[in-house]
């Protein structure tokens, strides 16, 4: 119950913040995904626009997850195989995530405008 309540809070709080960008925006949104496979993400170096949404996709045996640690700024909250967590990132900037149990599981996200 907690991992949907994580789930639906990240989800209103991306969409709540992609309306006014997606508004602006000419060109349709992208979703990307990150496969969550083998303790790594793949791609674990990704580069995107503004507006733009990346999905996490566990496919691993393990639980994991995809947290900024530096400032919080977002936690997918632990996924499970087969679960999947989708974040819209709505101004230019660049994070660097790991997995919280996991921490040696690291990937980077850059988003331009």
């Amino acid at each position: 119950m907690t991992l949907f309540t994580r789930r639906n809070v990240l989800r209103l709080a991306a969409t709540a913040a992609a309306v006014p960008v997606a508004a602006k925006m000419a060109q349709a949104a992208t979703n990307h995904v990150v496969t969550i496979k083998n303790m790594s993400f793949s791609p674990a170096n990704l580069t995107i626009k503004a507006g733009d949404t990346v999905t996490w996709v566990n496919e691993d045996r393990a639980a994991h997850s995809a947290w900024e640690s530096a400032n919080n700024a977002f936690d997918t909250g632990l996924l499970s195989t087969g679960q999947s967590a989708a974040l819209t990132f709505g101004a230019a900037g660049s994070f660097n995530y790991r997995c919280r149990p996991h921490g040696n599981m690291r990937g980077s996200i850059t988003i331009t405008s």
